[in-house]
């Protein structure tokens, strides 16, 4: 069985039922983390729907958050989900607001004390867009 996070009529992803009920415990956990609804809705009869507006602000607030976090276990813990929902919003043409991310991350590095640290954003933004692929319908 599968489930179907839909945009109106178009149909963004159709996750297994193991993967669709871990990521929709995710999204419960990092709105409260980003303290913003994620503008996806209830999973209700195998289909939710998933309101763009709503889910283009939780997108740039979230990936700002990933993007200040410098604790390694929460970048670590935290990477799979942003990933996951920067390709369901390139999936849903959202456009993600990455120079704000960049602007944040900019300064944590300045503020780090480890030269080698590597850029994050590029890495980020290659693993979401191999994970389009994995998300069509």
């Amino acid at each position: 069985m599968s489930q179907y996070y839909d945009m109106g009529d178009r149909t963004l992803w159709n996750p297994s039922n193991g993967a669709s009920r871990l990521f929709m415990s995710q999204v419960t956990v990092y709105q409260a983390e980003v303290g913003l609804p994620s503008g996806i809705g209830p999973m209700e009869a195998d289909e939710c729907q998933i309101d763009p507006i709503a889910f283009a602000v939780f997108v740039d607030a979230l990936l700002v958050w990933h993007s200040e976090s410098r604790h390694a276990v929460m970048a670590t813990l935290s990477e799979g989900f942003v990933a996951t929902v920067l390709a369901l919003a390139e999936t849903a043409d959202i456009e993600v607001n990455w120079q704000a991310a960049e602007r944040a991350e900019s300064h944590c590095l300045k503020r780090a004390s480890d030269p080698q640290a590597k850029e994050w954003t590029a890495a980020l933004r290659q693993k979401s867009r191999e994970l389009v692929r994995h998300l069509g319908p």
